[in-house]
């Protein structure tokens, strides 16, 4: 009898038009989204409707910021924000407890600080205004701009991911109202440094990530691990012209009961003489929002095996995780940002 072979890993991520989302052939569209989100937890959507001229005065905003002086890209440091918002310097973020050797910007939704009460939830003081940089007027609108397009794009997608799951398209909409957490980052990764750690290894805590990035690369992937225990192998995430890559966040892992997890994933730093530039965009909901666990189809279940709580991420005392998202925020936040949590009193 012959031997019957697993299917090798992939070793690029799947690609996905999501002009398809709206075609004929939706429901074979639909079987590649769930496949890509449970086997890799990456991949890549084209098709998505943002414009070429948002994205080159994206990049071009991008990039004249971090030609500015640096004096001037340090008046809106991230330490003058309680709330972490603003530019924090090369080697001030950390990832598991090292040093990523980037230079960025953390933006949120534009909106006036909540009152603070003695008694309210930590994540209160989450909210509040951008910092943007006053000799370039231009960044504030160019990012705005694409924030709103990443949301349209990412919403697409988590619908999209929701019916291929058995439920309606509209089944976490109301988690993602005008309350709704958003955040993206503006990332210079400088060449050449002393450290490969560009963004050390790690998950993303929101549902969905969408990165826009240029041609460089850098950005990894690891892949599951083996039957046997053996860690999976990490594979780069390249670039493809007008593609957005999509990864898979620790609230929707709660969301799907572990039919699909959050990846590990990291960037190395680029060699000398070049630098990279990206603009990640992290899809989270109300911060008020507590995540509620849906029902999978008997077929889908079926996938987890006869014990499916073992898959429950809930259980996993590595990575214990919160439905509550604000509280999951919190914890992300005074994490990779020990300097603004100190400053203004979060620990």
């Amino acid at each position: 009898m012959s031997e019957i072979l697993s299917p090798a890993p992939p070793t690029t991520l799947p690609v996905l038009d999501l002009r398809r989302l709206h075609g004929p052939d939706r429901p074979a569209f639909l079987d590649e989204l769930r496949r890509a989100a449970r086997d890799v937890g990456f991949f890549i959507v084209t098709g998505h409707g943002v414009s070429a001229d948002l994205e080159g005065s994206l990049d071009d905003a991008v990039r004249r910021f971090f030609a500015l002086p640096v004096a001037e890209r340090r008046a809106i440091e991230n330490t003058g924000s309680p709330h972490f918002r603003g530019y924090s310097r090369v080697g001030t973020e950390q990832t598991g407890g090292t040093a990523d050797q980037r230079e960025q910007i953390d933006v949120g939704p534009e909106r006036e600080p909540l009152p603070r009460r003695v008694g309210d939830p930590a994540w209160t003081g989450l909210v509040g205004p951008n910092r943007w940089p006053a000799a370039l007027p231009g960044l504030r609108t160019a990012v705005l701009a694409w924030q709103s397009e990443a949301l349209r794009v990412s919403r697409e997608v988590l619908r999209g991911l929701a019916e291929s799951l058995g439920q309606a398209p509209e089944h976490f909409d109301r988690w993602f109202d005008d309350e709704s957490h958003l955040h993206l980052k503006i990332v210079r990764y400088p060449g050449g440094t002393t450290s490969r750690q560009g963004v050390g290894a790690h998950k993303d805590y929101g549902f969905l990530a969408l990165l826009h990035q240029d041609t460089v690369g850098g950005l990894q992937v690891q892949l599951p691990d083996a039957p046997d225990g053996t860690p999976g192998a990490w594979i780069d995430a390249d670039p493809v012209p007008g593609g957005y890559v999509v990864n898979i966040g620790e609230m929707l892992e709660i969301a799907t009961r572990g039919y699909l997890t959050a990846t590990r994933h990291r960037v190395t730093s680029p060699p000398p003489g070049v630098d990279r530039y990206s603009v990640p965009f992290f899809l989270g909901p109300r911060l008020d929002a507590v995540v509620e666990p849906l029902t999978l189809p008997a077929e889908l279940t079926a996938e987890l095996g006869p014990d499916p709580a073992a898959f429950d991420p809930a259980h996993d005392p590595d990575n214990p995780l919160h439905a509550a998202y604000g509280d999951n925020a919190v914890r992300g936040w005074v994490r990779s940002h020990p300097d603004v949590a100190q400053r203004w009193g979060w620990t």
